[in-house]
């Protein structure tokens, strides 16, 4: 990846774990070569827009639950942070 471009964070990985897809399963249904899914999720390639907005409808994910231009935290702290306590 070129030094100019940003690098694009995303949840590629746990996603496809999540619903017990292979990188080719994943591939074969966005219509991509099974090797560009691991460039994605190692962050050696940016998706095209299409590719990524294909990849948020796939998993009916709005695109930003996905992919990112900062490191994401993991989605357990984000769907279940809890307000800390209140003082007693």
């Amino acid at each position: 990846m070129p030094d100019s471009q940003r690098r694009v964070h995303n949840r590629l990985a746990v996603l496809r774990a999540e619903r017990g897809l292979s990188r080719k399963q994943l591939a074969d249904k966005l219509g991509i070569n099974y090797q560009t899914i691991g460039y994605i999720e190692r962050g050696d390639y940016n998706p095209s827009l299409e590719l990524a907005l294909t990849i948020a409808e796939l998993f009916r994910l709005p695109i930003e639950a996905i992919f990112s231009l900062k490191p994401m935290t993991p989605l357990s702290e984000e769907i279940f942070r809890e307000p800390p306590p209140e003082p007693r």
